[in-house]
């Protein structure tokens, strides 16, 4: 038996509670509007210029930006692995440039920001993206919610993008927040010692002070004697001094100051940070045969090329690049692994002799066939 409940003349007047309810934009989902991403610092932040100043960031910087670069962008079926023609946006996102120089840019920014940015150009009739092009990231400007969790648009040059179509932004998360905050007094610190270094490279020998011991000199009579002094240094070590003038040594010279040893123990702390071996910054001596050699590419893959190949190849994977929810994007790694000509044979043979792969077959991939 069903009791009902009497209604109060009051409750005509009193409008019920609504139950909060949330309504998905599915064009807008794909863009990064309901991301939690709010980017990690420790205090101090070097700038890119600064990074690039110091030898060891841009000779790592331009190795792995450069491999990043060169690698080929496949795209294959997940369950078959079968390989799926590309479509011309993944290796050459902007038309108008090479491929190579949109994903070195990419990839450094996510090594420096943990970030990048793009900016859709054009769109197929299904929705996908055709075209896009990187934006530095000092020209975006990422709008959080009230509680500052989560970012829910984006400006471009001060002006608000669309959260989906063209003049939209699609974004690259990296794993970290970048090593110009998560390093940024480790390459401060470096920065600085490359200008001790040119300092020192200037002006050899320490600081000198030329003390009058007469009367105060004018300021003409002053200037004259210190350019004396300078030229007069460039065609001798030795120097006379009359009774007039003493000379003084201020600071410290460079072999006392260790500045060499200084700047290879930031080097190293360098390699660290970007988490690259400092074989490949020349930051460490060591002899490496090619079978060694191929071991170490295979490590900068694991440990350092990874953080930047996953957040592309995951990006470019989701349905605004790709339709069908069994492909996904890959780079491919053979032509970069490739092993010596004798270690291919051993490997074609083994192939070849349990019918894995035909004599047509290996000549293809060995590029014999014309």
């Amino acid at each position: 038996m069903v009791q009902l409940v009497p209604m109060g003349l009051k409750d005509f007047f009193v409008a019920a509670p609504k139950t909060p309810s949330e309504s998905v934009d599915v064009s807008a989902a794909l863009s990064p509007f309901t991301v939690s991403a709010y980017p990690l610092t420790y205090g101090t932040s070097a700038s890119r210029a600064e990074a690039m100043a110091v030898p060891t960031i841009a000779r790592i910087r331009n190795l792995l930006c450069s491999t990043v670069a060169s690698l080929p962008i496949e795209t294959y079926n997940k369950f078959t692995g079968a390989h799926v023609e590309p479509n011309r946006v993944f290796n050459q996102p902007d038309p108008r440039v090479p491929g190579s120089y949109t994903y070195a840019f990419v990839a450094e920014d996510l090594l420096f920001r943990g970030v990048s940015y793009g900016l859709v150009m054009s769109m197929y009739a299904d929705g996908r993206i055709q075209d896009w092009t990187r934006i530095d990231p000092t020209r975006v400007l990422p709008q959080y919610n009230y509680n500052q969790t989560e970012i829910i648009g984006y400006q471009v040059d001060n002006i608000a993008a669309p959260l989906s179509g063209v003049g939209s932004v699609i974004v690259f998360y990296g794993l970290d927040e970048g090593v110009l905050s998560r390093a940024g007094k480790t390459i401060k610190a470096a920065a600085a010692l490359e200008s001790a270094a040119e300092m020192y490279a200037k002006e050899p020998v320490p600081q000198m002070a030329l003390k009058s011991n007469g009367t105060n000199l004018t300021s003409e009579r002053i200037a004259k004697l210190l350019t004396a002094w300078n030229s007069a240094r460039k065609s001798r070590s030795t120097a006379f001094l009359n009774a007039d003038v003493d000379l003084q040594i201020l600071g410290i010279d460079p072999a006392k100051l260790q500045l060499n040893e200084a700047r290879q123990y930031v080097a190293l702390e360098l390699c660290r940070a970007l988490g690259v071996s400092g074989y490949w910054a020349g930051a460490e001596v060591t002899s490496l045969t090619y079978s060694n050699a191929i071991n170490e590419r295979k490590a900068l893959i694991d440990f350092s090329l990874k953080n930047i190949l996953i957040p592309i190849e995951q990006r470019l994977s989701q349905p605004d690049f790709l339709s069908s929810t069994t492909v996904q994007a890959r780079y491919s790694l053979d032509e970069f692994l490739r092993g010596s000509a004798l270690e291919r044979a051993q490997v074609y043979q083994i192939l070849n002799s349990i019918g894995a792969m035909s004599v047509e077959q290996i000549q293809e991939e060995e590029d014999l066939i014309k």
